[in-house]
Order: C-alpha cells, then sequence, then structure tokens
C-alpha cells in the first residue's frame, strides 16, 4: 500500500514538473515570436547617475540606473518568467607609454522574477552567476515598482581593495549594465533579442578623484 501511494506520488509529481517545464518553454518560444515579429523600441535604458569614493580602504561605487523594458519583456516577467541582470565595473589606470592597464574588475549579478501564485516579487543578487538560490542574497516585495528600484538602485558597492590602487595615478571607472542573454532560455536567445535593440545595454564612466589626505 505504502510503496503504491509512493509510487503514484512520484510520477504525479513527475508530470507535474513536466507540465511546468512545457509551460516555461511555451512562454519562452511565444516571447521569442513576438520579439521576431515586432522589434522593441530604441535604446533608452542608462546610467543616470554614477559616483565614486576613493580612500584607503578601496572604492566604493554608488549608481542609479534609469530601466525600461520592452513591452515583451514586461509580459514574460508577469507570466513568471525571470530576467537576469549583470553589472560590470572596471577600474583602468593611466598609462602614457601604452594602452591603460586594468587593475580592478568587479561584476555583480541579479536575477529578478515574479511569483503568479503569491503575487510577489523576488529579487536575487550574487558576485557570481545564479543559478539556484544558495549563495544569493535575496530581497520579496510587494510590487513591480519596488522590485524594478531595487534593480535600479546600485549603493554601497566595494569594487576594489585599497592596496589594488595606488595614491598618485590617475584612474578611470566604467560601469556597464546589461541584460544577460545568456541566462534567457533557448528560444529567447535565438528570437532577435539583442541587447542594443532592446535597449538593455548602457555604460558610463568618470575619473577617479585623488584619495583624501590622511
Amino acid at each position: 500500500m505504502t510503496a503504491s501511494f509512493t509510487r503514484a506520488w512520484t510520477n504525479g509529481f513527475e508530470r507535474l514538473r513536466g507540465l511546468l517545464a512545457l509551460a516555461v518553454f511555451r512562454l519562452a518560444l511565444f516571447l521569442a515570436l513576438s520579439l521576431a515579429l515586432f522589434p522593441a523600441p530604441a535604446a533608452a535604458t542608462e546610467i543616470s547617475a554614477l559616483s565614486a569614493e576613493r580612500g584607503a580602504e578601496g572604492v566604493i561605487v554608488s549608481a542609479q540606473i534609469r530601466l525600461d523594458l520592452p513591452p515583451q519583456l514586461e509580459d514574460a516577467l508577469q507570466k513568471g518568467l525571470p530576467l537576469f541582470f549583470v553589472a560590470e565595473a572596471t577600474v583602468l589606470r593611466d598609462r602614457w607609454y601604452w594602452t591603460n592597464k586594468e587593475v580592478a574588475r568587479a561584476t555583480r549579478h541579479l536575477r529578478l522574477a515574479f511569483h503568479p501564485l503569491t503575487r510577489r516579487w523576488r529579487l536575487l543578487v550574487s558576485n557570481s552567476p545564479i543559478t539556484g538560490t544558495g549563495a544569493a542574497l535575496g530581497q520579496s516585495f510587494e510590487s513591480r515598482e519596488e522590485a524594478l528600484a531595487a534593480v535600479e538602485r546600485i549603493g554601497g558597492w566595494k569594487i576594489a581593495e585599497g592596496p589594488e590602487i595606488d595614491s598618485a595615478p590617475r584612474y578611470t571607472l566604467t560601469l556597464r549594465f546589461r541584460l544577460d542573454l545568456a541566462q534567457l532560455p533557448r528560444p529567447v536567445q535565438i528570437g532577435a533579442l539583442g541587447q542594443e535593440d532592446a535597449g538593455l545595454d548602457a555604460s558610463r564612466s568618470l575619473r577617479l578623484n585623488p584619495e583624501p589626505a590622511r
């Protein structure tokens, strides 16, 4: 009796998982076809503000991003398909005799998802690509506006340690924010969704101020 119940439960769970996988695939295929037939509008996402503090502890970055999602991606989010974003920060040191030298690089990965059953939004943040929930910092939100505001805001991000940055030379900081296509289902990747076309690839640079005297 117990064995029969266990087998029935296992088979039911496998069928449910198969149905969910099929639903995700159909959604991704629909999104890919929509993007192919109705291209996304011109790029509008931008890094509207960027600042950095340079000191003995290292370089701390803050930024504000204006994220303008195409209607197709908005619809996909509402149906439960997660979107992945990447923020990449690099620091280059000026060299008059050669090309500038990269002295620091940091990456932040974000996963934004809406759960239709609970009607809540979930944002995961990690220093490495997000494939699960293990090492990622998670936040939940009641509304789309709150969740997107968290994606658009970068605050107190330490991108370089103090020893990596000398006190004298001049440095340039570049921040890039983009949609991570590699994390999307395969049908979406081949659905003619380029970062530039979708308006989800932006970058901005600034000169780092000299380290304050101690």
